[in-house]
């Protein structure tokens, strides 16, 4: 398993409310990695996302090894979430500066040819293969909510003047809900995370097409990002990459 991120705070924000942790173990057969962006006034948003990323990976990167099993990963994921959760929630309650600051969580367990992918807003994942792409989670948004119940189309919803309201964030009430999903890799899958700063910005059919041309995790890291600032990069944007 290989593993490259990038994050970057775009073309218009002044400052990187995006966070990103991973760490290889088990001879690089194991794999834990999260993606937060953060949400608040000031500089609450940064402190949501590292609060949120560290607490994930301190639990996830702990406790994964060799014998995990699909349901021990699930196990490990929501655990690790929970806590993300109470830690940015005693935080924004003790803290008057940081009333109301969440984050988004995309986070991801690999046991040799076993994934397991978390989430709570709208950071996404995605798998690749050499000719197709599939988005694996489901964003926690007022839009998709809307396009679930037929009230408006996918086409319509990549433009809404709504599309960045989330219906759900880590540390925003005192428990959370997050969404688990089971992957299946096979040798030369890519499995991405990225933050709304990309896939607000770049399709997936040309994350797919970036892949395809980019052997290299770091090079297909850096076109992600190129293509997203070239197009007004309005926020932040994280991206990355792991290969079997």
């Amino acid at each position: 398993m290989i593993v490259y991120g990038i994050t970057h705070r775009g073309a218009v924000r002044n400052e990187n409310q995006d966070r990103i942790r991973y760490s290889l173990m088990g001879g690089g057969e194991l794999l834990a990695a999260v993606l937060c962006d953060g949400m608040g006034g000031a500089q609450a948003g940064s402190v949501a996302s590292t609060i949120a990323s560290d607490t994930f990976m301190s639990h996830a990167g702990n406790s994964l090894d060799e014998s995990s099993s699909p349901s021990d990963m699930h196990t490990i994921l929501t655990e690790a979430v929970n806590y993300a959760n109470i830690k940015v929630y005693d935080r924004a309650f003790a803290d008057f500066s940081c009333m109301g600051m969440g984050s988004t969580l995309v986070g991801l367990l690999v046991n040799g040819k076993r994934a397991c992918v978390v989430n709570v807003g709208d950071s996404r994942a995605y798998l690749i293969g050499k000719r197709r792409i599939t988005q694996i989670t489901r964003d926690h948004s007022l839009v998709e909510d809307m396009v679930s119940r037929g009230k408006i189309t996918r086409a319509q919803a990549q433009n809404h003047p709504q599309k960045n309201i989330i219906t759900r964030a880590v540390g925003v009430e005192a428990s959370v809900s997050s969404d688990l999903f089971d992957v299946k890799l096979s040798s030369g899958n890519r499995l991405l995370l990225c933050s709304d700063g990309l896939s607000n910005t770049v399709s997936s059919e040309e994350i797919l097409m970036v892949s395809g041309n980019n052997e290299n995790l770091e090079k297909a890291c850096g076109a992600l990002l190129e293509l997203a600032l070239k197009r007004g990069a309005p926020d932040n944007v994280s991206v990355l990459l792991c290969e079997r």
